[in-house]
């Protein structure tokens, strides 16, 4: 069996034992590709050839290429699953990749928006027209409920409850929770659904129950909201840095900023743990002390 067939048996496995995103298993493939690549520029033609030290080998012509420390490390995290994989169904010996340690990335602090920043991102939205009205709906139910993008682009019609307000998500490994949506988020999506999503779908060659579509009346793809919150930025003239993430870490800082719970907020998030969401916590302590430094006397 060649290296591209396991690599089709490893995606299986991603996709059916795993239960990762589309865009999880993209990642992973880029990672393996460029792998099998270097390995055919050494003549080497088994995954049971690479030795710990091809794996120094390969980390080091990572860092000459100058890609990022955290790069790097998730680089080095993919192949080590893969590795785990090949060595469960007996393909490999060893895992290579088990002994090599990830670079320290050190803490970055996520992006986020002020409430001054994001209020312009609304109140641009042209609503007069079906995508004006689906565009508002998408920002405001990112931002009421700090979802991941992947789980934005697989919800349907039926997980939204306006009488609850509650919206049904599907997170990473197939995780279900159910996250509160508030007013403003509610009456965005209700106005998009019965009003504009019917004229998207008349334009789709094929019925669809997605929540949020395209102009074709597809569903819309993690690329397409990523160009969306690109274009919405670009109407209101903001120079911020957007991306669906941002809005999550918006989210998460905006609950946090106004005394939520870190437990309840890790629950919102759907982090498996605490550590994750822990780094909001350095966020918020920095506002504090940019609000102390500005408005006490003597600081």
């Amino acid at each position: 069996m060649g290296m591209n067939s396991e690599l089709e048996l490893f995606t299986r496995y991603l996709q059916i034992e795993k239960h990762a995103s589309s865009h999880t298993i993209e990642n992973y493939q880029k990672d393996i590709k460029q792998l099998l690549h270097f390995m055919t520029e050494h003549g080497l033609e088994r995954y049971s050839a690479v030795t710990y030290t091809f794996v120094r080998q390969y980390l080091t012509y990572l860092h000459k290429q100058g890609y990022a420390k955290k790069s790097i490390a998730r680089k080095l995290s993919s192949l080590r699953t893969l590795y785990e994989f090949l060595l469960r169904e007996k393909y490999v010996e060893e895992n290579a990749f088990a002994l090599a340690a990830s670079p320290k990335t050190g803490s970055h602090l996520p992006d986020f928006l002020y409430e001054e920043e994001l209020k312009p991102l609304f109140t641009s939205i042209d609503t007069s027209t079906p995508l004006g009205q689906r565009n508002l709906a998408l920002l405001e139910i990112l931002y009421a409920t700090g979802i991941r993008v992947t789980e934005c682009v697989t919800l349907s019609v039926r997980d939204l409850d306006p009488a609850l307000a509650t919206l049904y998500v599907q997170g990473k490994g197939r995780k279900e929770r159910y996250v509160p949506v508030g007013g403003f988020a509610v009456e965005a999506v209700l106005n998009y659904m019965n009003e504009s999503r019917p004229r998207l779908l008349d334009k789709a060659k094929n019925e669809t129950e997605a929540l949020f579509l395209n102009y074709r009346g597809g569903p819309l793809t993690d690329r397409g909201v990523r160009l969306i919150l690109k274009k919405l930025v670009d109407d209101a003239a903001l120079s911020s840095r957007m991306s669906p993430h941002v809005i999550r870490h918006t989210f998460a800082t905006h609950l946090l900023n106004e005394g939520a719970d870190l437990r309840a907020v890790q629950e919102l998030l759907g982090h498996s743990h605490l550590s994750s969401t822990q780094i909001y916590t350095h966020v918020t302590k920095e506002h504090l002390k940019n609000v102390y430094t500005s408005a006490h006397p003597r600081a």
